[in-house]
């Protein structure tokens, strides 16, 4: 992980976070992040996705129960790894785990092309 400094007058700073080849991408730093260990986290969170996403291609992690991308977000002040379901009530959007708490590490997902 790297922080960066900006070069908009309007932004503090970038992260950016690297993969072991060396290619990284980053995020702006919410500049209330300071003072907000979850915003922290979630502008960490964010440029670790968009890494993978912009090098890889991949989203990363997926939920194993629905297999879709999951995206950070805040639940009752933690920040946690939440996924959309399958967009019916047999099958709701949901909090996966806690970011950081994910059951075992898991290799970014490849995108799958559907024959149709």
């Amino acid at each position: 992980m790297l922080g960066l400094p900006s070069y908009d007058e309007d932004v503090a700073e970038y992260v950016c976070v690297a993969l072991a080849n060396g290619e990284w991408h980053g995020n702006v730093v919410d500049p209330d992040s300071a003072d907000n260990p979850v915003l922290a986290l979630a502008a960490i969170t964010d440029a670790a996705q968009e890494t993978v996403a912009e090098c890889l291609w991949q989203a990363w992690p997926v939920c194993d129960q629905h297999d879709r991308g999951m995206h950070p977000r805040e639940s009752d002040g933690q920040l946690s790894w939440w996924c959309a379901g399958r967009n019916s009530p047999c099958e709701p959007a949901h909090i996966r785990a806690a970011v950081g708490g994910l059951d075992s590490p898991e290799q970014p997902h490849r995108n799958r092309r559907r024959e149709g």
